[in-house]
């Protein structure tokens, strides 16, 4: 599944029934409980990077990703969002990047 499918799936979820799609309960409880969801996913994946253990790490990083897109589209962003920034960055130091938003 690429991330576009993926954010198209996640996407989809955000006007179906809580009880039939987890991504949709997550929605349901709002953008903060998608953010708190998102941070216990990223905490996890940085704890297997430090572990070193390759295979836990890939499973955490889905979940990172996963939970990202969630919280992103609880506040109406999309994946096509996130890449539009990403491309107005390109060509561009991250030193400088970093130093232009103060």
């Amino acid at each position: 599944m690429s991330l576009y499918d993926l954010d198209k799936t996640i996407q989809s979820r955000k006007t179906a029934d809580p009880d039939s799609s987890w991504t949709a309960k997550l929605f349901a409880k709002g953008p903060e409980k998608c953010a708190e969801k998102f941070g216990e996913e990223a905490v996890e994946a940085i704890i297997e990077a430090v572990k070193g253990d390759r295979e836990k790490l890939i499973g955490e990083a889905a979940d990172s990703l996963y939970h990202l897109l969630v919280m992103c589209a609880a506040r109406d962003i999309t994946l096509s969002d996130i890449e539009a920034e990403l491309d107005k960055r390109t060509g561009q130091s991250g030193i400088a990047e970093k130093a232009s938003r103060g």
